[in-house]
């Protein structure tokens, strides 16, 4: 073989070399995994819809929520509610949902009764977070009848569309979901889009109550607090002297204490269905077709069994909002001291009450 036939055997064998190593690279690059998705695809959380009257809702929906894959996701805001500022929340500056604003519950109440503030007063309020009557309000706070709190005053004033992470941060980061630490801040808003309240119907004054007492046989007003408040034993507030209950009050229970919800709250944080709640009340001195008007001491504890309701498309119950602090303020407003059903009860008036029944 001369050298010209040499030297194309040896360019043609190279070629076939070239073409082969390069099927094999094609071959073993077919059989290899399909090519990851880019990281903010992969964690795109996805979750059913859910009705603009659902309340209480999962991790899974407010993350789907921030992931653009909600129809409220183009008009919402995450609200870590807390009494005070930033600052003074447990939360907010150690870790808090992606995007969350903070709020303080006194944003919403007041002096001297601790009541729902005047309606310019709470709506100013949200226009200063940027809410108004259409935004999507997502809550969630350390304490879950303060964040209810929030929730009701924003129902009341006329939010379509409010939302509870039901079982708040611990649910979130039990879910493998990130926190930040960023503070954010909210953009105001100029017009809330409706007369506030847009539902009057959902507080009961003092006034109310007391006349509804006497003159509808309908009506219950429904003490969420514990049995020892329901009787007279303690206040349950240290700057609460007189203890007692309105006269002719029904008890709705509560839990051990004001800061204790475990009849309506689980264990881990999230709050109880309305099932659970009808077998809770099943042996109570009131049904679901009387009027309910909830209270408790200075109105969070009561709003809880009210948003419930709420979700579940009742209609007919209320917040008597002034609760034992604002009734034993007023000397000639009747009192039961005791049990009405074990017969073991005083009646009397909150002038003639003691003095020594604040919780120590």
């Amino acid at each position: 073989m001369n050298k010209r036939n040499l030297s194309l055997l040896f360019v043609l064998i190279l070629l076939v070399s070239i073409f082969t190593g390069c099927s094999q690279e094609k071959k073993e690059s077919s059989n290899a995994p399909a090519t990851e998705k880019p990281a903010a695809e992969e964690q795109s959380q996805k979750a059913e819809a859910v009705d603009v009257k659902k309340v209480f809702v999962s991790p899974e929906w407010v993350k789907s929520v921030i992931d653009g894959n909600q129809k409220e996701s183009d008009n919402y805001i995450i609200l870590e509610a807390n009494w005070g500022t930033a600052d003074e929340s447990p939360d907010y500056n150690t870790g808090h949902i992606p995007g969350a604003v903070h709020v303080d519950i006194a944003s919403i109440e007041g002096e001297p009764y601790w009541n729902i503030k005047t309606p310019e007063e709470v709506e100013q309020a949200m226009l200063d977070l940027g809410i108004t009557k259409d935004k999507t309000v997502v809550l969630y706070g350390a304490d879950v009848s303060g964040t209810a709190r929030v929730v009701y005053a924003y129902l009341w004033a006329g939010v379509e569309n409010v939302k509870v992470l039901n079982g708040s941060l611990n649910a979130w980061t039990n879910a493998g979901f990130e926190l930040e630490t960023t503070a954010n801040a909210a953009t105001p808003a100029t017009d809330f889009g409706a007369k506030v309240p847009v539902h009057p119907e959902y507080w009961t004054s003092i006034e109310d109550a007391a006349k509804r007492l006497n003159d509808d046989s309908n009506f219950r007003l429904v003490s969420i607090r514990s049995y020892k408040e329901f009787i007279g034993e303690t206040s349950g507030y240290s700057y609460i002297d007189k203890a007692g209950e309105p006269k002719g009050a029904v008890w709705g229970k509560a839990g051990s204490d004001p800061y204790h919800m475990e009849d309506y709250i689980h264990e881990d944080g999230t709050y109880i269905t309305m099932d659970e709640m009808k077998e809770l009340w099943k042996d109570l001195d009131f049904t679901l077709d009387n009027h309910l008007a909830f209270y408790c001491g200075t109105g969070w504890r009561a709003t809880i069994p009210f948003l419930v309701m709420y979700e579940n498309g009742y209609t007919d119950m209320s917040l008597y909002d002034g609760g034992w602090y604002q009734w034993q303020m007023n000397d000639d407003l009747p009192v039961q001291v005791g049990d009405p059903n074990t017969g073991d009860v005083l009646y009397t008036t909150v002038g003639e009450l003691p003095n020594d029944k604040a919780a120590k």
